[in-house]
């Protein structure tokens, strides 16, 4: 797959073209994305998503705060890949291109500069200045540009029945292994080891404080999970918490997310690691004694060395 970040030396044969922010690139996703590289395949030509960065909604909303994203810019590029996409363009999102209509966007953007042959768009997708470019407004303007445009089957996403939103509640409850089904493959945070507060470490359950690469990657429900901590190539059995504290500022909704690796000893500070969640174990709980709390983890361990016993530490 070859990721675009402008139009400067974009050369695709008869692109065939989907649009979206396709945040998750869940099951729903997969359907979309292998109806478009067929259609590609079909009319001899390569399969592109036009994708945005930063969010829409980050400069459509100048006030925004709740958006929260499943998948990183990074993550997303690596599903696409995985999806068997040719090109994937990451156009800049600002308020000019807001301001163009479904017709100069089409028109300048995606027959000029890219050469479309085919539109690939849901039966209900909707382009341009306040989303005034129709499916049926959409085709009137084909037969004047001469593209073509290929309508995605409404069953074929509704068989499927998964939706961005639906993944985002059940990470906001905790469900991984629901979201994991969702998604395809195991939700997870990349991020930068961060100074923690050290209350681990004197317990004997030293953990790595985890801050997510990107400040609007949605973290999921507090509590204890299995996972698995991917760092320098490898894969470590691993106990996470996520809990709450009012005076950080780098995580979305001020989350700490600290991991346990087993059997590890390693100074990982400022270093790069994946969390990979398997499952969840248990709610956060307020302990009344560090002793109390100790007794707890170690009832933890037990339970995640056991859900992890039989994972591929690969992925």
């Amino acid at each position: 797959m070859i990721v675009h970040h402008n139009l400067d030396h974009f050369k695709a044969k008869n692109p065939v073209i989907t649009i979206g922010t396709f945040d998750g690139v869940h099951l729903g996703h997969r359907k979309v994305i292998d109806q478009l590289n067929e259609i590609a395949k079909r009319v001899g030509g390569e399969s592109v998503l036009f994708t945005f960065y930063p969010h829409p909604r980050l400069v459509v909303s100048k006030d925004e705060s709740n958006l929260r994203l499943l998948t990183t810019l990074e993550e997303k590029t690596l599903q696409m890949e995985r999806a068997g996409i040719d090109h994937m363009l990451v156009y800049p999102f600002d308020e000019s291109f807001a301001a163009l209509s479904y017709q100069e966007f089409i028109g300048t953007i995606l027959i000029q500069k890219m050469g479309m042959h085919t539109l690939v768009v849901g039966h209900d997708h909707r382009l341009g200045r306040n989303r005034e470019g129709t499916y049926d407004k959409i085709v009137a303007l084909s037969k004047q540009l001469n593209f073509k445009v290929q309508k995605i089957d409404a069953l074929l996403i509704d068989e499927v029945d998964i939706s961005s939103s639906k993944i985002r509640k059940a990470l906001q409850d905790g469900e991984i292994v629901k979201v994991n089904n969702y998604l395809g493959y195991r939700f997870s945070i990349r991020g930068k080891v961060a100074v923690g507060n050290q209350i681990g470490r004197k317990i004997g359950f030293p953990t790595a404080n985890v801050e997510a690469s990107d400040p609007y990657k949605l973290i999921p429900a507090e509590g204890v999970y299995a996972i698995i901590t991917e760092f320098d190539g490898k894969f470590y059995p691993s106990m996470l918490n996520i809990g709450y504290r009012p005076t950080i500022d780098t995580n979305a909704d001020r989350r700490t997310v600290e991991t346990h690796l087993f059997n590890f000893n390693e100074d990982i500070y400022q270093k790069e690691v994946t969390l990979h969640f398997y499952q969840r174990v248990r709610n956060e709980k307020k302990f009344s004694s560090l002793d109390e709390l100790k007794a707890q983890l170690k009832k933890d361990e037990v339970k995640v060395r056991e859900i992890l016993r039989t994972a591929d530490l690969s992925q």
